[in-house]
């Protein structure tokens, strides 16, 4: 972390520190008798000119500097009706944590503004305050535990104020935990090929999961052999690091409203096989368990949080390597559900060891299941890296994903899903193929996966290729991998409760 960071509350502040700053957030038609009312109050002599220098159309942080009084710093923060979304707190708050330097501030009071007057982009006032604190806490990360010199975090002190003090304090501990598992998926996902091998991410699954309550599995490659996962065995065949699968399973000490099973693509690398990629395809390709981290971490949330709900995540974790004993363009690969698959490219890995998980998790008769994958480049070059791919063919799940998406704004983009693509992938001499033609990657990607999912149980899949690598989206999003798809999920099982 950038700094060892304390959050605390307060309904009003009075009194402040050296050495701090205040953030205000002032509509952008603020009248005068307010803006001068907000600096009087802080003892700084209000001004027309300071008002009109405001109200510009080129200025979107007005900086007011004080070298005799605290605090410090006073940024008043213009909130512009037709730039505000739902991540408006979320972006600024995040950025501007990023930018301070621990030689710079030691104290920093952040204003929440009245709920009343942003009512019309969030569903409700906890969730408005909870953004704001999300904002502190998404700029506060980084991963530099490989850095030789590492600048020692500073300490920072966050007073966030609001009106309604007791509903604050009741989001700040909410939001605490909820990041606890956000930093978890983030630190996994950041964690480099050479060291998150499969058995280190089975390792750190169980560390991270155990101590708040969940049970963990592993399957070795034994086991696996002995339950025919022939998918997952034959994509981690060429690896000196053995493939696993991994099994979370929360059940909460109430009667549980649902069950359901979210199942993660684990390649903790891929080279591609031998359908090898180039050099600049691969070097990110550490992120490509991005959804096992997604499924494992929204499971440990609903734990922290207890969730009245019953949760297995299912992780087939394996590295895509090259040798002698590769599995190879041409192959047959025989599956968990006795169904096989006809292998035309092995870079297309992720959905064959999907294949054996979505089998294993329809076997545990879910309400639901689903699952997180970055699957594919088709899908970044339909939807950018702005969004995830939705496919499924129940629409009230749809529905359901697509509101928690733009609520949390990690969202997502329902894309066809009709049947008229599964002719891509059929093949002569196999039940299935696992590639069809150029056109339509992304959805051909979730009708292969479609084969292995219990037609009677409800799935969706989500394609996070785009989102789930660093990107110059927010602030927050652009030098680390983002983690996507917990705030989602948690918000959307927070729904069904």
């Amino acid at each position: 972390m950038i700094f060892n960071l304390k959050i605390n509350t307060a309904k009003s502040v009075t009194k402040f520190k050296s050495n701090s700053s205040l953030i205000i957030f002032c509509d952008e038609k603020i009248s005068r008798k307010q803006f001068d009312e907000n600096l009087t109050g802080l003892g700084t002599i209000a001004s027309k000119k300071l008002y009109d220098k405001f109200k510009s159309d080129k200025i979107s942080v007005l900086s007011i500097n004080r070298e005799e009084a605290a605090p410090d710093l006073i940024r008043i923060v213009k909130t512009k009706k037709d730039d505000l979304t739902v991540d408006f707190f979320r972006d600024y708050l995040a950025g501007f944590i990023e930018s301070l330097s621990a030689d710079t501030i030691e104290n920093l009071v952040i204003s929440i503004p009245e709920y009343k007057d942003y009512s019309d982009l969030f569903d409700s006032e906890s969730y408005f305050i909870q953004t704001i604190i999300e904002g502190i806490k998404l700029g506060n990360y980084d991963f530099v535990k490989y850095k030789s010199k590492k600048e020692k975090a500073g300490k920072l002190d966050v007073t966030v104020v609001y009106t309604n003090n007791s509903l604050l304090n009741k989001v700040l501990t909410k939001t605490n935990k909820l990041f606890d598992s956000v930093y978890f998926a983030r630190d996994l996902i950041n964690e480099p090929a050479i060291t998150l091998t499969p058995a280190e991410l089975a390792k750190r699954a169980k560390a991270g999961l155990t101590k708040v309550g969940v049970n963990v599995t592993v399957f070795n490659k034994k086991q696996l052999q002995q339950k025919k996962m022939g998918a997952i065995l034959a994509v981690g065949s060429a690896s000196t690091n053995d493939p696993c699968l991994i099994i979370a399973h929360y059940k909460p000490k109430v009667k549980a409203k649902k069950k359901i099973a979210l199942v993660g693509k684990g390649v903790t690398y891929d080279t591609g096989g031998l359908s090898l990629k180039p050099t600049s395809g691969m070097i990110d390709m550490k992120v490509d368990m991005a959804g096992g981290a997604v499924a494992l971490s929204t499971l440990r949330a609903a734990a922290e949080l207890k969730l009245p709900l019953e949760i297995i995540a299912v992780v087939p974790a394996v590295e895509n390597s090259v040798s002698g004993n590769s599995y190879k363009p041409g192959d047959i690969i025989k599956t968990a559900s006795g169904k096989s698959i006809y292998v035309k490219d092995t870079d297309a890995e992720g959905r064959i060891i999907l294949a054996d998980a979505l089998e294993y998790a329809s076997k545990q008769k879910p309400d639901e299941i689903i699952d997180f994958a970055t699957l594919t480049g088709a899908c970044v070059v339909a939807l950018g890296e702005y969004a995830a791919g939705l496919f499924t063919n129940y629409d009230a799940l749809a529905d359901d994903l697509y509101k928690s998406g733009m609520k949390t704004f990690e969202r997502v983009w329902r894309l066809p899903f009709w049947k008229d693509f599964n002719k891509q992938i059929k093949s002569d001499i196999a039940d299935v193929a696992n590639l069809g033609t150029r056109w339509g990657g992304a959805i051909t990607a979730g009708k292969f996966l479609e084969n292995f999912v219990d037609e009677n149980i409800p799935w969706a899949h989500l394609d996070i290729a785009g989102p789930a690598c660093h990107n110059d989206m927010t602030n927050y999003t652009k030098k680390w991998e983002t983690g996507f798809g917990v705030r989602l999920m948690v918000d959307y099982l927070e729904s069904k409760v």
